[in-house]
């Protein structure tokens, strides 16, 4: 919509807040200009170069308003973890490759609690295995009860004596079916499915539960199969069932993280991609910019004997708990049993390497892609409730700097430093892109990721010049630039400051309209 569409006479009440004099950019009609831009209620009302009337007048003058980021791929759904988010410029944070189970009794905790950005999750397809497979029953807490974060759910289902991730039965891949199209009746966002993490199981059953997403309508949201460089289960096979499962069935497949699931292999596994969506399939990616990943001590391509098939050692692992880089295959070892949830940093490849560099820029820059975190929950020593609550976040408190910065380091390293993007296609990968990839399974999603009259008023208001991300390997801080992050009308950051109080976010449901 061109601004000229939205004159300040045809408002019918004083705006509630206008944003003056920004240089405003909307991904979608291309819009990149100096305008105002106005909200009332939770809606945008007002784009154009008049000064119409409004009860607070907000100079940022100097600075870029955008749509708010989409983040695809958090697991940092805690309210510490949303707050960090929103300082990342992040205004709508979605769990989607590996979900939550029952879904109903998150979005339920998560709207009772508040959080200060928009959330919401997929149907976790590793937790129904482990309640279909191994007869996991998952808690349901009273209400003052803290409720597990997916990772420990899941962590604490990684013993010896678990099926999950084996080969299972026709009659138990229906009961895990069965699970997961009554999560999706109850709001999930599509399924998500961590391949990666249960490599040995059936094939059979990726390729009909991509045709229940199919036929539900909604997208499947994974991790790779084939975490190594070896045939014949590597990362590019791990891709190819995937494209496959697009091809065969037409429903939407969605690869998570591609840059952590491609690696050395990216060439290859960017053409195969490339040339599927060309050919018209339903595949659509994600990378965050980062050479390290993260995930849990006991995954199982973290296993000792697995290790070389990624050209990895235990001292490529730093273990976050115990902050100790691994020492040994027999420290490896002990840690996977005594702390099977313990959250890890992983060196993968090397950025200050040209080749390894210019493969994570081919993944990062492939057409359509979007940007998305893989953000984990805050670790360290202190309990639980601190780490999820307790602002300033505790002294010790740690993440992989994805969590925290993943929006922040695309503007300052990708745009600034090495100028392979431009600014308004960061932001389009960062919003309109994850908006559009949801809209099919989620109507309302066609109002965010935009700057138009009529869009929900999840904006941000950042420097293009100083933006950047501070936390490192060994230290979570907090992105700075962003000056001002609206959610739904309302301030959660306002001159650079966090809003503590501010929890004005809203479950993102499928469905919705």
């Amino acid at each position: 919509m061109s601004p000229e569409r939205t004159p300040a006479g045809g408002l019918d009440r004083p705006l509630d807040t206008l944003l003056r004099g920004a240089r405003v950019l909307d991904p979608e009609t291309g819009v990149d200009e100096v305008l105002h831009v106005g909200v009332i209620g939770d809606r945008i009302a007002y784009v154009g170069r008049d000064r119409p009337p409004a009860h607070e007048v907000v100079d940022v003058v100097g600075l870029t308003l955008a749509p708010g980021f989409i983040d695809l791929h958090s697991h940092a759904q805690t309210i510490n973890g949303m707050r960090l988010q929103a300082l990342d410029g992040v205004t709508t944070s979605l769990e989607l490759e590996a979900g939550q189970l029952p879904v109903a009794r998150h979005y339920a905790r998560a709207e009772r609690d508040g959080r200060a950005i928009n959330f919401g999750y997929s149907a976790s397809w590793a937790l129904a295995r482990l309640v279909a497979l191994d007869g996991m029953t998952l808690p349901a807490p009273a209400e003052d009860e803290r409720l597990p974060n997916f990772l420990e759910t899941w962590g604490a289902g990684n013993t010896p004596e678990s099926r999950w991730k084996s080969v299972c039965s026709d009659d138990e891949t229906a009961r895990v079916l069965e699970i997961l199209e009554g999560e999706v009746a109850e709001g999930a966002i599509g399924i998500g499915v961590l391949l990666g993490y249960a490599a040995d199981s059936n094939r059979g059953e990726y390729f009909r539960l991509a045709q229940l997403a199919q036929r539900l309508g909604v997208p499947v949201f994974t991790h790779a199969r084939g975490m190594s460089y070896e045939e014949p289960t590597n990362m590019l096979t791990g891709i190819l069932e995937i494209v496959a499962a697009a091809a065969g069935t037409g429903a939407s497949m969605h690869i998570c993280h591609l840059n952590s699931t491609s690696l050395r292999q990216a060439d290859e596994i960017c053409d195969a991609v490339e040339s599927a969506q060309h050919l018209g399939n339903p595949i659509t990616t994600e990378a965050y910019p980062y050479g390290a990943g993260s995930t849990i001590i006991s995954a199982e391509w973290l296993a000792p004997e697995r290790l070389s098939g990624l050209q990895l050692t235990p001292q490529s692992i730093y273990y976050v708990p115990g902050a100790e880089r691994i020492a040994s295959v027999e420290r490896l070892r002990e840690v996977r049993e005594l702390d099977p949830s313990g959250a890890c940093v992983v060196d993968l490849i090397d950025p200050d390497n040209a080749q390894d560099l210019s493969r994570l820029l081919r993944v990062a820059l492939l057409p359509g892609g979007a940007i998305a975190s893989d953000a984990i929950p805050l670790g360290g020593p202190v309990d639980g409730d601190a780490l999820e609550t307790h602002w300033p976040i505790p002294e010790g408190a740690f993440a992989h700097p994805r969590s925290m910065g993943t929006f922040a380091r695309t503007l300052r390293w990708l745009v600034r430093e090495l100028g392979v993007l431009s600014l308004s296609d960061a932001v389009r990968r960062s919003s309109l892109i994850p908006a559009q990839i949801l809209e099919p399974a989620v109507p309302a999603m066609r109002r965010k990721g935009r700057i138009q009259v009529g869009a929900d008023a999840d904006i941000i208001v950042f420097d293009a010049a100083t933006v950047t991300d501070n936390a490192t390997y060994v230290r979570s801080s907090p992105s700075t630039g962003f000056a001002h992050v609206l959610v739904n009308g309302e301030f959660v950051v306002r001159d650079g400051s966090l809003i503590v109080s501010a929890r004005p976010g809203r479950a993102i449901r499928s469905g919705d309209h």
